[in-house]
């Protein structure tokens, strides 16, 4: 125990290292472990026959289906396409790019349902782009998926950046004075450097598309069985005093999530490890 509190204090950058983890600790407790822990709490009092009818029900499995669905599909394109958007705005220099560079924080900024709004204008049979589409986005699970991509994308690039950044271009002009063509460059010598930072950044993607409410219920339909996510029907169970089944369908959310979120780790960590090797 001794030797531990030395070794703590040891490497601690702040003074006063017991007083700051106390309170890291209890800010943490009330803002985190407390509100979760209710959660499961309130679950608790149910039966095992009314939990599971609770978190089974056709309806509730159909949204599982959709926003587990819609939130992986949503975060392996932003993964694709903020590699891409990430390299051009660090490596290239173009017209503008400043102005570029601030969109893609505007899904920070930018109100959720403000988003919902304007890509249901923009998605719908009449919009500026729905109209030269040959299927139909708006209310339907499709437009469940854009605006999960949406709110996703500023996770992956601004992830990445910072790595593309600290990547100096002499190590590629080393790879082809060795006889490495591009492609050989990108695979086997940035791709591996990049990969902890796109894992980090589809996993926060994946993680903010799970939990994502206001842009999806304005595009989404909610028609249930076909286009209603889980946090909706979250909402729903609340607005019926069903205050049980809503958190039944929480923890259900919140186990999965964390499940995933731990393999996506294991797989940073096991990547970092190998780049080290």
């Amino acid at each position: 125990m001794f030797f531990t509190r030395t070794l703590l204090k040891r490497h601690s950058v702040l003074p006063g290292f017991d007083l700051a983890l106390g309170f890291t600790l209890l800010y943490l407790s009330f803002i985190v472990l407390i509100p979760l822990s209710a959660a499961f709490l309130k679950t608790f009092t149910m039966t095992w026959p009314a939990f599971w009818d609770a978190v089974s029900s056709p309806r509730v499995v159909a949204s599982y289906r959709l926003t587990f669905g819609a939130s992986l599909a949503a975060a392996v394109l932003n993964a694709s396409f903020g590699l891409i958007v990430a390299w051009v705005l660090v490596r290239y220099e173009f017209p503008f790019k400043r102005i570029v560079d601030a969109l893609v924080d505007l899904p920070f900024a930018l109100p959720t349902a403000v988003a919902g709004i304007a890509l249901t204008a923009l998605y719908a049979k009449n919009g500026w782009i729905g109209q030269f589409l040959p299927f139909q986005v708006s209310f339907t699970p499709v437009g469940v998926f854009v605006a999960l991509t949406f709110i996703g994308l500023p996770f992956v690039v601004r992830t990445l950046q910072p790595v593309l950044e600290d990547l100096h271009k002499e190590t590629e002009e080393a790879a082809a004075t060795l006889g490495a063509s591009r492609w050989q460059t990108f695979a086997r010598v940035i791709f591996p450097t990049l990969m902890p930072a796109l894992l980090t950044g589809f996993a926060l993607a994946f993680a903010r598309a799970l939990g994502e409410y206001g842009s999806v219920i304005f595009i989404a339909g909610n028609m249930p069985l076909i286009s209603e996510i889980t946090p909706l029907l979250i909402i729903t169970k609340l607005e019926q005093y069903d205050y049980a089944g809503a958190t039944a369908i929480a923890v259900v959310m919140l186990v999965a999530a964390f499940v995933l979120l731990l393999a996506i780790n294991a797989l940073q960590a096991w990547a970092r490890a190998r780049q080290g090797r």
